[in-house]
């Protein structure tokens, strides 16, 4: 037999570099698993000589595709479209779709391999996968929005399917593209299946799917607060976003007692110290839903302060939520955070804190829940959505509700087996990359090499 041959993290990342040069948020993603994992199988030396690490970071597929479509004007439009299928070990891919300007290949490789051990961690048969474009929505018609959606779907539908690859919604895909692209596929498969996640109630969806990604961040900062004797009743939130996953983040605050102070979008954040209620948050979901008007509107409805071009990390807070979009957090970010108290951050975004900022909330001690465990909730719900449609039921929202706050206990519960260091801190990145990776990695080594 061939010598086996040990990677040590620092080859490892040298090689991934190498052979995707510039994407630097997908390698910002496999560095941050690769550097729990291998301390972890550093004495299991089956995972080394299979190169399951290697493998899982080498997506199984990568499809890219034009999209041509017509505005309202005529004129002929040119996008690109995408989906990683990264790796389908425990069960079809499953991740959104995601449309805005900021679209690239790194971005969608790097939420394509957070989903597989975000999928993992779940403990539902779900693979990870990701897409979209670089088409922006905003400031386009209905029309044309459905126009570009059923291009989109033209090429996708060549690749998905209810057993293969089952994408959801994302930044920028909403009820109303999931609407428009399921009615594609529907005519040009002529079949009505479980394609696609995040659908109307009224053609296969699921209830709470649309609050679950920002209900389970909240439910896994309860855990943790909980696990050190502590709650979330009476203590000031900071969230970032003011879209679905901040809004229903803000709304389960509430509900648990705990008071939301800032929300922000593009154009900055708003500050209101009396706290944003349920009859608030009205206010903004209308804002941003039906009137399509930024978050600074609201600093003049109630006579708050509203910070033009800032993010919400130098107010002081209890406890943080960032959940607009990756990087989000930066080093300073968290360094101000840390002086001004913060007890702990639930990422309700994807990768929304970056590495150095990472570390800085680890060594403070801070209670810190990656994305991939934080925000697990939507991609849960998804995969109950999955199996009531392969069942052709549709579950009651109570039943549901309870199904996600287990799925986001058992999570928590996975993170702190593998997380737990000898003082009694919970190293919440360390536990779901070991967990999330476990699973995905035995099934592999189940296959042989395939």
């Amino acid at each position: 037999m061939p010598e086996t041959q040990i990677y040590d993290l620092d080859k490892f990342m040298d090689g991934l570099k190498r052979r995707n040069p510039n994407e630097t948020e997908f390698h910002q993603a496999v560095y941050e698993v690769a550097a729990n994992v291998f301390p972890y199988i550093d004495d299991k030396p089956i995972y080394h000589e299979m190169e399951i690490m290697r493998r899982i970071a080498e997506p199984d597929r990568i499809v890219v595709f034009r999209v041509c479509w017509e505005d309202d004007n005529g004129r002929i439009r040119v996008n690109r479209g995408y989906r990683v299928q990264n790796n389908n070990s425990i069960g079809p891919y499953k991740g959104g779709i995601r449309f805005h300007p900021s679209v690239t290949l790194s971005v969608l490789k790097f939420l394509a391999f957070e989903q597989t051990f975000k999928n993992s961690l779940t403990g539902l048969p779900m693979g990870g996968g990701k897409g979209g474009s670089d088409f922006n929505p905003k400031g386009k018609s209905d029309n044309e929005v459905m126009r570009f959606c059923q291009s989109f779907m033209t090429e996708l539908h060549r690749h998905v399917g209810d057993d293969i690859d089952v994408p959801a919604g994302d930044i920028g895909v909403g009820a109303r593209e999931i609407g428009f692209m399921f009615g594609q596929y529907k005519r040009l498969t002529n079949r009505f299946s479980g394609v696609l996640t995040g659908k109307g109630m009224e053609f296969g969806g699921s209830p709470i799917r649309t609050e679950a990604t920002g209900y389970g961040a909240v439910y896994f900062m309860e855990n943790m607060l909980k696990h050190r004797g502590d709650s979330l009743d009476g203590k000031s939130c900071l969230i970032s976003g003011s879209g679905n996953v901040a809004t229903y983040a803000v709304e389960k605050i509430t509900q648990l007692g705990g008071k939301a102070v800032t929300m922000s979008d593009s154009s900055g954040f708003i500050h209101d110290p009396a706290g944003i209620d349920s009859d608030k948050l009205a206010y903004i979901v209308d804002l941003k839903t039906n009137r399509r008007g930024r978050i600074e509107q609201y600093a003049s409805e109630f006579g708050v302060d509203f910070y033009e071009g800032q993010r919400p990390w130098g107010v002081p807070g209890d406890v943080a939520f960032p959940c607009a979009t990756q990087n989000e957090i930066s080093t300073e970010d968290a360094t101000t955070l840390i002086k001004n108290g913060c007890q702990g951050v639930s990422e309700g975004a994807n990768m929304p804190t970056e590495q150095d900022g990472i570390h800085a909330f680890l060594g403070a001690k801070l209670l810190f829940a990656p994305s991939k465990a934080a925000n697990a909730g939507g991609v849960a719900v998804s995969g109950l959505e999955m199996s009531q449609n392969s069942a052709r039921i549709t579950w009651k929202e109570e039943e549901l509700q309870q199904l996600l706050r287990d799925i986001m206990s058992d999570i928590h519960n996975s993170c702190v087996e593998y997380g737990s260091d000898s003082d009694g801190y919970v190293d919440y990145v360390k536990g779901a990359n070991i967990s999330g990776f476990i699973k995905v990695a035995d099934a592999m080594l189940a296959y042989g090499v395939v």
